[in-house]
């Protein structure tokens, strides 16, 4: 997907907004969230990183495993701030535009997870370089890791992110496991009816 000012435009104002809440405040079913009217279907838009699987199966808890990776990191909080400066990193670099766009999500605050990192995945390890560039934005390869992954379509709000959560730690206590971390996967831009987006909340495991 050729990535255009339109496009920059439609994802900052429709796509990240609901990032800036927290998942815990919304508790209950979200009656204005959509609901695709056919069976899900991962629509790609961009390509996946090297190794990287497709994500799903859908409204379902699953061990995954991901290989090293390649990514620029941004510590921005802001989810506009964020996704603007690694847009800026990617373009003035010449990195092509992947799926998904990571977010690290911090349980440290006792008012629930919020997004401490975003990050924008190379297509390889192999492209570019490690390092800063300039003061917010870190390019770094991550080692292969295994995650307990729910995937779902429709809205990405705090209601849809809470129920992946209470799937994922329902299954980590059933199996004996603690989450080394969470993470937050957006796979498509609001060219994709929002009833067909999909996104995966993720439990990294050790």
């Amino acid at each position: 997907m050729k990535i255009t000012p339109r496009i920059v435009a439609c994802l900052l104002g429709t796509l990240l907004p609901s990032l800036a809440e927290p998942a815990s405040k919304v508790i209950g079913p979200d009656k204005a969230s959509p609901v695709p009217a056919a069976e899900p279907h991962y629509k790609e838009e961009s390509p996946l990183p090297k190794g990287w699987p497709e994500p799903g199966p859908f409204n379902q808890v699953v061990r995954k495993k991901y290989p090293a990776y390649r990514a620029a990191f941004t510590k921005e909080t802001s989810p506009n701030g964020g996704f603007m400066r690694l847009f800026k990193h990617i373009k003035r670099n010449k990195i092509p535009m992947t799926a998904p766009v990571e977010m690290t999500l911090d349980e440290s605050e006792t008012q629930g997870m919020k997004m401490a990192r975003m990050a924008f995945l190379y297509q390889s390890p192999e492209v570019g370089k490690t390092g800063a560039d300039g003061d917010q934005v870190e390019v770094r390869d991550v080692p292969a890791q295994a995650a307990l992954s729910y995937a779902w379509q429709g809205a990405r709000d705090n209601a849809s992110t809470a129920r992946a959560r209470e799937a994922i730690d329902a299954e980590l206590a059933k199996q004996n496991l603690k989450a080394v971390g969470y993470r937050l996967l957006g796979y498509n831009s609001p060219f994709v009816p929002r009833a067909r987006q999909t996104h995966e909340l993720q439990a990294l495991i050790e």
